[in-house]
């Protein structure tokens, strides 16, 4: 087994923390094992003033890391799933998913005198200004409260906590996930029912990405799959593949695993929120693909493919 690893990672905070964590869990699982991390700046880093949706293709936030393993530069690269898009180069594969930490969207306001200026999302006020760069999550909840203002809201957990704490916005949204990795927990007011905003495809988990042909290295890092996330995981992006989304669409799902049966929940939406296809399916964990591939499917037969052929004409 390889007694060297190379991991390729981007230099945010959050994307620091998951690198190190699994250099760690690699050090913790193979004695005398040698892991160094090396940074590579992605397209997506680079546009911090543009929302992502306007940039349009996929893989923003790993293109640059996988051009780098293919020259065999890294070894591995560590990904918050829900950047990971659903088809890879040719020589790369998803090897590993880790146990997802909670998958819910966080709903996040200012605190004042010691207590939240907004305990939940039920009671913001007419007209409540919205910080979110997710056209997954402004599509949910502008279907429940057309009323809201969604703003743009770019940059690293500590600086939307900052744009927050400023007063530029009422409430902000953010993957609870990340906010627990950094340490701020205690800044969330709400976890967020899948009911009200329903996740991305893959978040809470990380994955890692290697060469098809580098068996010793997927040897050092198989230990850390973690089968019930993996599960659940590939279900929501075979989801995801057959819609052929991008983060210019509001598509969302979410899976569960229960006594041998996964359980899947899917949505496309439009980007005003005024209309939201949703569903859902159950079947053997052995099926997890085809779940995911028969309910995109359902869902692109009762209306959602009006909705991506009307998002796509319009970026073109």
């Amino acid at each position: 087994m390889k007694s060297k690893i190379v991991i390729g990672t981007r230099g945010s905070k959050l994307a620091l923390w998951q690198a190190e964590w699994i250099k760690s869990e690699l050090e913790k699982t193979h004695g005398g094992i040698e892991v160094s991390l090396q940074i590579i700046k992605t397209t997506g880093d680079k546009i911090l003033d543009v929302p992502l949706a306007q940039v349009g293709g996929k893989g923003l936030f790993v293109k640059e890391i996988e051009e780098a393993m293919l020259r065999n530069e890294i070894d591995i690269a560590v990904h918050s799933m829900k950047d990971v898009p659903t088809e890879f180069p040719e020589g790369l594969h998803l090897a590993v998913i880790t146990k997802r930490e909670d998958p819910r969207d966080a709903f996040i306001t200012r605190k004042e005198n010691g207590s939240w200026k907004i305990a939940k999302f039920q009671d913001l006020p007419e007209g409540a200004v919205i910080g979110t760069s997710s056209l997954r999550r402004s599509s949910q909840l502008l279907n429940l409260r057309p009323d809201l203002k969604i703003e743009q809201l770019r940059g690293n957990v500590d600086t939307r906590l900052r744009k927050l704490d400023e007063g530029m916005y009422d409430a902000i949204i953010l993957a609870t996930a990340g906010v627990k990795r950094l340490g701020w927990a205690d800044r969330i007011t709400e976890m967020m029912s899948p009911d009200v905003s329903l996740p991305a495809i893959g978040q809470g988990a990380v994955g890692i990405e290697c060469r098809v042909d580098d068996s010793e290295v997927y040897d050092a890092i198989a230990p850390l799959n973690h089968h019930e996330t993996e599960v659940c995981v590939r279900a929501e992006r075979a989801f995801l593949r057959k819609l052929e989304g991008g983060c210019q669409v509001p598509i969302a799902a979410h899976a569960v695993l229960k006594d041998g049966k996964v359980i899947i929940e899917g949505l496309v939406g439009d980007v005003e929120g005024k209309k939201i296809i949703r569903g859902s399916r159950e079947g053997d964990e052995k099926d997890n693909r085809s779940l995911g591939t028969s309910l995109a499917e359902e869902l692109l037969d009762r209306g959602a493919k009006e909705i991506l052929d009307e998002v796509y004409d319009q970026g073109k």
